[in-house]
């Protein structure tokens, strides 16, 4: 990845490169922007609660996460990102990639995914 990096922005006009990886401290979705959040939900994915991390502790608010066999009891807890509707209902621990559950609007019927805090 950091050679792709660099070779894209010397691909721009970019000499002189210099691509550092940083490990700490590690990527949390209370990083995403409102606005790029915004565009997770017009793209038709639920965008994540907040993490609520903290340097000492990391909570994680996985209210939108549960059991499937329990997932009659969790309705109302993600958003749908097409219609808004909270009666919504939880299909898949894992949706597209590892990051998403995914779900199906009760409502408009449309599955879609919901990018989980972390």
């Amino acid at each position: 990845m950091r050679d792709d990096v660099r070779t894209a922005l010397q691909g721009a006009g970019y000499s002189q490169v210099d691509v550092r990886m940083v490990l700490s401290p590690a990527w949390t979705t209370d990083w995403m922007t409102a606005d790029g959040k915004r565009k997770l939900a017009e793209f038709g994915i639920a965008p994540p609660g907040a993490a609520r991390a903290t340097s000492a502790t990391a909570t994680i608010d996985v209210s939108g996460l549960f059991s499937l066999r329990h997932s009659a009891a969790g309705i109302g807890r993600v958003a749908c990102p097409r219609c808004g509707s909270k009666r919504t209902q939880l299909l898949s621990q894992f949706g597209s990639t590892a990051c998403k559950a995914h779900y199906r609007c009760l409502d408009c019927l449309e599955p879609f995914d919901y990018f989980k805090p972390h």
